[in-house]
C-alpha cells in the first residue's frame, strides 16, 4: 500500500472526492482514463456487488463478462483488501 501511497496519488485522490456530480465524475474520469480503463473498473464494481450477493463465477462471467482472473481478483480483494469495495458498496446501498 505505501508503493501507492504518493503525492500524485494523494492529489488524485483529494480531486476524485471533491467531484461533487455524476457528470463532473464523468467528465474528470473520461479525460483521465480510456474508455476501456473505465469499464473494466465498472466491471469490476459490479463484480464485487454480485460476490457479495453470493453469486457464483459462472454467473457473474454470464451477467458481466468478467474473467475467472477478474473475479477471483475482486474476491481476494474483498475478503483480505483494505475494505475499499466494502465501503463503496454499502455507499451505493445507502444512496438507494
Amino acid at each position: 500500500m505505501d508503493k501507492i501511497r504518493t503525492a500524485a496519488v494523494e492529489s488524485l485522490l483529494q480531486v476524485i472526492t471533491e467531484l461533487q456530480t455524476v457528470d463532473e465524475s464523468y467528465a474528470f474520469l473520461s479525460d483521465v482514463c480510456t474508455i476501456k480503463e473505465l469499464q473494466d473498473m465498472a466491471q469490476r464494481l459490479q463484480t464485487a456487488k454480485l460476490l457479495q450477493e453470493g453469486k457464483s463465477y459462472q454467473e457473474i462471467t454470464e451477467k458481466v463478462g468478467a474473467s475467472a482472473a477478474t473475479i477471483s481478483r475482486v474476491n481476494r480483494c474483498l475478503n483480505y483488501g483494505p475494505g475499499g469495495y466494502a465501503v463503496a458498496l454499502e455507499r451505493l446501498k445507502a444512496d438507494k
